[in-house]
Formats: structure tokens, sequence, C-alpha cells
């Protein structure tokens, strides 16, 4: 279950719910395909998930198994992979700090202002 979503634009929600819920699916099978290999790297960055007429879905995987989507406008053509691997990296590292949070309890909804004022960066720096 999603312990975090931000869509923009937000009348689109549900949409983006249901895409990023389909896409887990696709991760589980990039998880299992890559099988033993998947373990031992750091970098667990899966890509592209899947391209859609509008969106372009990608999916990284923590070492813990945290699973985190990424839609993207697929007219955004000045989104790069690595640009897009770095956002992950910004992602997993501010989720790192949620977690050394001790009043965070794993598996709560993420309701951190750090943590959102880094993703509405990141998403201003990708629009």
């Amino acid at each position: 279950y999603p312990l975090y979503i931000r869509s923009v634009p937000t009348e689109n929600e549900l949409k983006f719910h249901y895409t990023v819920h389909t896409s887990l699916d696709v991760v589980d099978e990039k998880i299992s395909a890559m099988g033993k290999a998947l373990v031992d790297q750091r970098e667990l960055y899966l890509g592209l998930l899947y391209p859609t007429e509008d969106y372009k879905v990608y999916g990284y995987v923590t070492n813990s198994k945290v699973k985190f989507v990424m839609v993207v406008d697929s007219s955004n053509t000045a989104l790069r992979d690595n640009e897009i691997r770095s956002m992950f990296r910004k992602l997993h590292n501010s989720y790192t700090d949620i977690m050394c949070n001790p009043f965070y309890n794993p598996g709560d909804r993420i309701h951190s202002r750090a943590f959102d004022n880094m993703v509405n960066s990141m998403m201003m720096q990708a629009c």
C-alpha cells in the first residue's frame, strides 16, 4: 500500500493512483527477472517500467524492498535517465531520514513537512 502519493495536477489524482498500483506489478516482475543480480547491486534503479500515451512510469527499489514509482508526463523530453536516477536518489535519502526519525512508526503514511518540501522542489524542477 502506498505510504505517500503526491500528484500535480490534482484533478487526475485517481488516474495516477491506478497507474501507480498497476506499475507495482511491473516492479515485482522486474525484480524477479533480475533475481540474484539485483540483490548484489547497490543501485536499485529499475528504469522505465512502461510508457503510456500520456505518461512514462519509472521505478526504484531499495535494499529493504521499498518501492518508489515516479510518473512523468511523456511530453517532457528535458528529463533524461540520469536526472530521473538522481531524483530517485534524493527521494531515497529523504525516505531514509524519515525512517531514522524515532517518532515515525514504519508502515504509517508519511506526514513530513521536509519530505513534502523535497518532493515539491523535485516536481518544480521536473516541470
